[in-house]
């Protein structure tokens, strides 16, 4: 679904570019800007999900510490 839109926003603001009534210099600085902007876009997305797995992993290494930690304390003889 977000495919689809990200598509129908694209043609739309490219025809619009297209269609309107501009000196191409003009044109191609709307350009430019749009492709700037959708790169800026994705970049941000990539970054905000790397930054999503990186504290997912972070928070399952921690779990692990404490409940190996929790572990050794109810069980203090024990060697694993």
């Amino acid at each position: 679904m977000a495919w689809i839109a990200f598509v129908l926003a694209t043609v739309g603001t490219i025809a619009g570019i297209i269609l309107l009534e501009a000196s191409l210099a003009a044109k191609g600085f709307l350009a430019m800007g749009f492709v700037f902007t959708i790169s800026a876009c994705f970049t941000l997305a990539k970054v905000t999900r790397d930054r999503f797995e990186a504290e997912r992993l972070y928070n399952k290494v921690e779990r692990a510490k404490t409940e190996q930690f929790l572990s050794e304390k109810e069980n203090p003889g024990a060697s694993y």
